[in-house]
C-alpha cells in the first residue's frame, strides 16, 4: 500500500509558527542583552513587530516564552507518528530521540539558554510547576489516543506523570553536574526512559 505523504502545513500555520519563533528569538536576545527582569513584554512585542495582545495569544506569560519550546512540539508530533505496537514509554523514548536528532546547533543553543534561565530566574522556576501540569496533560492525551483510553484514566495520567517524573529526576542536577550540555541532558533523559520502560528495577 502506498503511503500518503503528510499534507504540508498551510500558509496560516506557517505564519503562526514564524511569528511564534520570532517572539521567542527576540525575547531570548533581549534577556541576554538587558536581563530577564528588565525586559518587558512590550519590548519583546515591539522587537518582534507584533502587538502585546498578539504576544499573549502565543504565550500566556513572559515566563512561558522560556518554558514552552519547540522541542516539546516536535517530540509530541513524533510521538503521534510512532508505530502502534510500541508501548507508550517506548514510543515516547523513540520520539524524544527523533526530536533530539532533529535539533540544529541553533536549537541546542536556545535549549541551553532556556535551561539556564529556568534555573537562574525565580519567576520562571515558579511558573515551571504550571508548565509541568500542562505537559503532563498533553502527554496523557497522546497516550490516551495511542491506547484507546480516556485521557482522565487513572493509569494513563499515572504513566504520563511517571514519564515526567523520571525525566525530572534524571535532569534536575543540570548545573551542578553538567551545566547546559544538551547532548548530556538528552543522554540522561534516554537513560531515565529506558529505566522506566524496564519497570524501574533496582
Amino acid at each position: 500500500m502506498t503511503e500518503v505523504p503528510a499534507r504540508p502545513a498551510g500558509l496560516r500555520e506557517r505564519k503562526k509558527a514564524k511569528t511564534r519563533a520570532a517572539i521567542r528569538e527576540h525575547a531570548l536576545r533581549l534577556f541576554q542583552q538587558q536581563g530577564y527582569a528588565a525586559t518587558t513584554v512590550e519590548q519583546i512585542a515591539d522587537a518582534a513587530e507584533v502587538s502585546p495582545a498578539t504576544f499573549f495569544r502565543y504565550f500566556p506569560t513572559k515566563e512561558d516564552v522560556v518554558l514552552q519550546d519547540d522541542f516539546d512540539i516536535v517530540t509530541l508530533a513524533a510521538l503521534e507518528a510512532q508505530p502502534p505496537e510500541l508501548s507508550p514509554v517506548a514510543a515516547f523514548r523513540a520520539a524524544a530521540m527523533e526530536a533530539f536528532n532533529s535539533m540544529s546547533e541553533d536549537d541546542m543553543a536556545r535549549f541551553a539558554e532556556t535551561t539556564r534561565l529556568t534555573l537562574d530566574v525565580p519567576e520562571i522556576r515558579a511558573r515551571a510547576l504550571e508548565e509541568l501540569r500542562r505537559t503532563t496533560e498533553v502527554i496523557a492525551a497522546a497516550i490516551a489516543r495511542r491506547t484507546g483510553r480516556n485521557a482522565d484514566d487513572f493509569a494513563v495520567r499515572n504513566l504520563a506523570g511517571a514519564i515526567i517524573g523520571v525525566i525530572m529526576s534524571a535532569t534536575m542536577p543540570w548545573q551542578a553536574e553538567f551545566g547546559t550540555d544538551v547532548a548530556e541532558i538528552y543522554h540522561r533523559i534516554d537513560q531515565a526512559l529506558t529505566h522506566l520502560e524496564a519497570g524501574l528495577p533496582l
